[in-house]
């Protein structure tokens, strides 16, 4: 195994173009070519949990965070961002970070959240925007049947309606030719006059490459026409934070025990109580302050997050109780998850889970 096999499950699980703009992700050190001696999942990388990988003979640690998430202009050690991967180099290890992509993912950190806390119905609190695409083409109709399940093989879907087009049962729509349309076939140049179907579908915008890879594989035109365009709709199934339910309405002040119990938190920093019991939750692992308008929209009765700020907390307005977990508690348990997944991906020898506790915050 290679570190690029590990690479494709786990963007089978949280797709890399579904990251933020501004994160850092996919594989920061190393070369996906390099043979893979064994795997440690880490939330953080620090030089730590790269001496815990060489003690542990893993040559590729998975991290959540990325170690390397501004620019690097030297290479010195004077940081522990260069001394981390410094050692890394040294020691021949990869480090592969999945941060935003899994944030975004419907199975993700949030998920993690939400099923530690046994919330129930659970869905995106922000869904993304700009995820779904749309491919557009013409076939002759003895290549249709052949060309729409390649693509739908290919992960595929169907696009609702045409206004100048006809729909059968498949939400294929089918176009009739003219006596302006003239398509080539290609064969010694041979033209051919006939009906051509349309064929829209729409797919998630990781999947586009295999799309048109199915596209050219199987479409009998040597000179495929087609427009692939980005759509408007937001994604339910991607997105930052999550929204669920308690089985229940339970006393606030109880689930605050409940949370510091499931999420190991000795303290909670939280707006004032406004409500003696609560049952819609609002969760996002990490820094969410941004999410507050959204958790309010959902009429949430508490939004769970990190890193709050002091003016944050006035923006509850007493709609809302805001309650900051702290940071590496919201998302600690997300290594244990990617363990678990590698582990039933790969079988052949043993994902380790890492040890190393990277919690810069202490508490008195």
């Amino acid at each position: 195994m290679i570190v690029q096999d590990v690479i494709t499950y786990l963007e089978e699980l949280a797709p890399l173009s579904y990251a933020e703009d501004f994160d850092n992700v996919g594989l920061l050190v190393g070369n996906k070519n390099n043979k893979v001696n064994g795997i440690l999942v880490t939330l953080d990388t620090i030089e730590a949990v790269v001496d815990e990988a060489i003690k542990k003979n893993c040559n590729l640690i998975i991290s959540f965070h990325p170690i390397i998430f501004k620019g690097l202009k030297k290479l010195n050690g004077s940081s522990y961002v260069e001394r981390t991967v410094i050692k890394a180099i040294k020691h021949d290890i990869n480090i592969y970070a999945i941060h935003t992509a899994l944030d975004n993912a419907l199975q993700g950190v949030n998920k993690i959240i939400c099923d530690t806390l046994e919330l129930k119905n659970t869905r995106i609190l922000l869904p993304k925007k700009g995820t779904i695409k749309k491919l557009t083409t013409y076939v002759p109709q003895y290549g249709a049947d052949k060309l729409r399940k390649a693509l739908f093989n290919a992960g595929a879907g169907t696009i609702g309606n045409y206004d100048q087009c006809s729909f059968n049962t498949d939400g294929v729509g089918t176009y009739r030719g003219n006596e302006h349309s003239n398509p080539t076939i290609g064969v010694k140049g041979e033209i051919q006059h006939e009906n051509e179907t349309q064929i829209g579908v729409t797919f998630q915008k990781h999947l586009e490459s295999q799309i048109l890879q199915a596209l050219f594989s199987n479409h009998p035109y040597e000179e495929v026409a087609f427009e692939v365009t980005t759509l408007d709709n937001y994604n339910q199934t991607i997105g930052m934070g999550m929204v669920g339910e308690l089985e229940k309405k339970t006393n606030t002040l109880e689930f605050f025990e409940f949370i510091k119990s499931k999420m190991k938190v000795s303290v909670i920093k939280h707006s004032k109580i406004t409500k003696k019991s609560i049952q819609k939750i609002a969760v996002l692992g990490g820094s969410g302050s941004f999410a507050i308008s959204a958790a309010k929209s959902v009429n949430a009765d508490v939004f769970i997050t990190s890193d709050l700020k002091y003016h944050d907390f006035f923006s509850a307005e007493n709609q809302i109780i805001l309650a900051d977990i702290g940071h590496y508690e919201s998302e600690q348990y997300t290594k244990n998850f990617l363990a678990r997944y590698l582990s039933k991906k790969i079988t052949n020898f043993a994902v380790v889970l890492s040890t190393t506790n990277t919690n810069p915050v202490k508490y008195l």
